[in-house]
């Protein structure tokens, strides 16, 4: 087995496809059987069967049947991961012009994959009645598979650590050739990815973020291409938890079966300490994730306001010190709500306020907020400063009302221009006549 994640994605898939198909033939969809002519028993023909003829017997039409039911199978929740882990296979094609004998290949990738599927099952079903998946059959039916879509290629592997989550299930596909793993279950994993935990830490399970890529004969390990996807699935755990996720700084990878070498990251992040929150990803939660994860990858803005103030959250997310993330939170807060005549910190407190709380809290909030933002100069100063504890509290506010915001615009719940919204809820909220006092 070469391909992980291909083999798993089919593994699930086949087994809910035999409980989909034997339930529709019980149910009386019919089966349909061809005549063939059969090879003669062990041991020859006697001279009555030689004059009697050929031998004959009935096949099952499994292919066929598997056509026919092919919008239901489409409907069952491992469909699309199967389809999208051999969409990102090669040789498909190939594969294809064997198993495939009626008609033109699709041109679409996402239509071949989905061919390609009907056959394999197809091919794990074959001559079977009662669509009993067995292991032989499925063993035998992958690996016919996997020679012709691998055949020239080698697999890049990237496995990073991921600290600050914990998986209740052994792994979540997060799509993309991106699989989130408990260390403990990755077979053959690097000696030393586990990264070091601070002393006095719980012990915890450890998460690898493992990356699968395969590329052509000549063609260079995807290695930047994995840099980028680690550094995407790092800003959406952040976003998506108050947890203190990091990525460790360092990953391993190997290139066709070969030794496991160090890979630099160059990813801002420190290990959470044993005060720290942790991520827990219930089996339920595993969907809500994945969603999130993709659609922020997506969505992640290359340049203006809403990429500087990304970067900002995102330094302090690092940072082990409340006081240094403080002024980090406060620069991406007056990026995205602050304006060059507009310096007063009550504005940018009530327009924060506005955004991340309901209006019967808002003005306590903004206490809050403006009162945070006078910190700053304190912190420069070394004089002044409240105890420990409150500050710690008071960053967390700030912190989250950051989270929220950013949250929400990658989403598409916050329009993009949050000065704009902001006021037009303070000015709805406003008492008619009564003029702003935000100083």
């Amino acid at each position: 087995m070469r391909n992980r994640q291909l083999h798993q994605a089919l593994s699930t898939f086949a087994e809910e496809a035999a409980w989909q198909l034997a339930s529709d033939v019980a149910d009386g969809h019919e089966l349909g059987f061809e005549v063939d002519e059969a090879p003669p028993p062990h041991g020859g023909r006697t001279r009555k069967q030689r004059e009697a003829g050929a031998f004959y017997c009935y096949r099952p039409l499994t292919a066929e049947f598997i056509d026919a039911r092919g919008s239901v199978v489409a409907r069952l929740p491992s469909y699309l991961p199967a389809v999208h882990a051999l969409a990102q296979t090669g040789n498909l094609d190939a594969y294809l012009d064997v198993h495939v004998a009626h008609g033109g290949i699709p041109m679409a990738p996402r239509e071949r994959a989905e061919l390609a599927l009907r056959a394999f099952l197809g091919r794990v079903f074959r001559d079977s009645t009662d669509f009993v998946l067995e292991e032989p059959a499925f063993r035998g039916a992958y690996a016919e598979l996997e020679a012709v879509v691998t055949e020239g290629r080698s697999e890049t592997v990237v496995v990073a650590p991921v600290l600050g989550l914990e998986l209740e299930s052994a792994e979540v596909a997060m799509g993309d050739g991106l699989v989130l793993i408990r260390g403990e279950v990755l077979e053959d994993a690097p000696a030393d990815a586990v990264w070091p935990r601070t002393e006095g830490m719980p012990a915890r399970a450890a998460v690898l973020a493992v990356l699968r890529a395969e590329t052509a004969a000549g063609e260079p390990a995807p290695i930047d291409a994995s840099r980028r996807k680690l550094a995407r699935l790092l800003t959406a755990l952040r976003l998506f938890d108050e947890a203190a996720v990091c990525v460790g700084p360092s990953a391993w990878v190997r290139t066709a079966g070969g030794p496991w070498t160090t890979l630099p990251l160059g990813l801002d992040g420190l290990p959470p300490g044993p005060e720290d929150i942790i991520c827990p990803i219930a089996a339920a939660e595993e969907d809500e994730l994945r969603a999130f994860c993709s659609l922020v990858a997506r969505r992640l803005p290359k340049s203006g306001e809403l990429a500087w103030a990304l970067r900002r959250f995102e330094l302090a997310c690092a940072r082990r010190s409340p006081a240094e993330a403080l002024t980090d939170h406060l620069l991406a807060l007056r990026a995205l709500l602050g304006s060059a005549e507009d310096e007063e910190p009550g504005r940018l407190g009530a327009r924060v306020a506005a955004l991340c709380s309901e209006p019967v809290e808002r003005s306590a909030h903004t206490a809050r907020l403006v009162h945070t933002v006078g910190l700053e100069r304190a912190l420069v100063a070394g004089v002044g400063l409240p105890e420990p504890e409150l500050l710690v509290d008071l960053v967390d506010e700030l912190s989250g009302d950051l989270r929220a915001i950013l949250r929400d615009v990658l989403c598409g719940h916050l329009d993009a221009d949050l000065r704009g919204t902001a006021d037009r809820l303070l000015e709805a909220q406003r008492p008619t006549g009564e003029q702003p006092a935000l100083r």
